[in-house]
């Protein structure tokens, strides 16, 4: 590989910025994290994944949203202030880490059994159900604004292809923002409030919190690891079978999840949302058919660049709430069906082992959260006074344990077909 950057370099650095933009910025939208802090935290975290990996995994880290849940749980325990939450997922990053000095030593099939697809699968869908009520909410502020904004999406992800499609979500927010200047003028009321943006400088550092932390936020935020550890040897491994490599041997698992880990901890000490794997700029990849590292490395030093222009991030935050309920229809869906299609596209077999473990995890995963929520009536295990295990965190929990319990119970035994060790570091 020629070692001098060319002017393509730079170009596919920017469409890789393109493909997670979107998604990035969303995630913060959604939860009240800055958005500049986000792209900021995006980017030093694709770098420091790079450092780690040996500059040889092509991958870009934007925020995750297999958190937005937790995160909107935390926020509500404490009041709104999203510090606590940094708490948390500084503590998840850290779990990350920790399983990552460890991971060389286990094998692939020990993990999948620990944690098959019918455990992950319902954890995800889980995420994705339990966060619908929030894109209703965020509706309600329009609900025909929130209602255009769908049909953008939905007709972008019809009819467009290639990397317009890839786009849908950043597509579908402009075009909802467009409609809501179009209605504010029409109807003689603003419905962007512009005062954020005059105010903003053109040029301003992003405004970094720091973390506080209480055992209710951790408990509730670090069980999420477990869904998104089987979330980022999907990642890994597809991106390697796009590109030809297999990166789960070299550089190997456990620095993958290292990198992983730290870019969250440093996104959660700054104030952005957990970092992940984007199989957004993977698909970039497998259209361009140019797989070089250092285009993703571009593309976060652009998102780091973009994070310091004050007036850009102020523009993020005039985002009206019902353009995001728009977009979070169709995401929080798509999020439960990717825990349908983990259970699909593995073959588990509904035997009683399996339905069991899944109806039980969504029972209580569900249930406990809606309850809670719109009964106020709080079931869970009491872990201390003020620390009670509810939600997914318990639907983790219990899925995990059943499981072990019931492969003694009925004897199961995994088809060894992976019996190679990451390499360690």
């Amino acid at each position: 590989m020629d070692k001098k950057l060319s002017a393509r370099n730079f170009i596919l650095g920017l469409q890789h910025l393109v493909a997670m933009f979107g998604a990035t910025v969303l995630v913060p939208a959604i939860t009240g994290f800055n958005p500049a802090v986000a792209l900021f935290a995006a980017g030093c975290g694709t770098l420091i994944f790079h450092f780690v990996t040996k500059r040889k995994v092509p991958v870009f880290l934007g925020s995750s949203f297999s958190f937005i849940a937790v995160i909107l749980a935390v926020k509500e325990m404490h009041g709104g202030d999203l510090r606590y939450a940094q708490g948390g997922l500084l503590v998840a990053g850290l779990v990350y880490v920790i399983i990552s000095l460890f991971i060389g030593k286990v094998k692939l099939s020990t993990i999948h059994k620990i944690l098959p697809p019918y455990v992950i699968g319902p954890m995800i869908m889980i995420i994705g159900l339990t966060l619908l009520p929030v894109a209703v909410d965020m509706a309600s502020a329009h609900f025909l604004l929130a209602g255009l904004t769908l049909v953008y999406v939905v007709l972008i992800n019809k009819f467009a292809t290639g990397l317009l499609k890839q786009m849908s979500i950043l597509l579908a927010v402009v075009l909802g923002y467009s409609t809501a200047l179009v209605i504010g003028m029409v109807s003689g009321t603003p419905i962007v409030d512009f005062s954020v943006v005059t105010q903003a400088n053109l040029l301003a550092f992003p405004e970094f919190t720091t973390p506080k932390f209480s055992a209710a936020a951790i408990f509730t935020i670090v069980p999420i690891v477990l869904a998104v550890f089987m979330e980022h040897i999907g990642d890994v491994t597809t991106n390697g079978t796009v590109v030809g490599q297999d990166f789960l041997k070299d550089p190997g698992l456990n620095r993958t999840l290292l990198g992983d880990g730290l870019a969250t901890m440093f996104a959660a000490m700054i104030g952005g949302p957990a970092n992940t794997t984007y199989g957004e700029n993977t698909s970039v990849l497998a259209i361009t058919k140019n797989y070089d590292p250092r285009n993703l490395r571009i593309a976060a030093v652009f998102a780091i660049l973009l994070a310091l222009f004050g007036k850009f991030g102020a523009i993020l935050q005039t985002i009206p709430v019902a353009v995001m309920g728009g977009i979070s229809f169709m995401l929080f869906g798509m999020i439960a069906w990717i825990g349908v299609r983990m259970i699909k596209d593995n073959k588990v077999e509904f035997n009683a082992q399996s339905i069991i473990v899944m109806v039980v995890m969504l029972t209580i995963g569900l249930g406990t959260s809606y309850l809670s929520k719109y009964a106020g009536i709080t079931i869970g295990v009491k872990l201390t006074e003020t620390v009670m295990l509810t939600g997914l965190s318990l639907a983790a929990i219990s899925g995990v344990v059943l499981n072990l319990v019931l492969n003694l119970v009925f004897k199961t035994e995994i088809k060894d077909t992976e019996e190679r060790r990451p390499e360690a570091v």
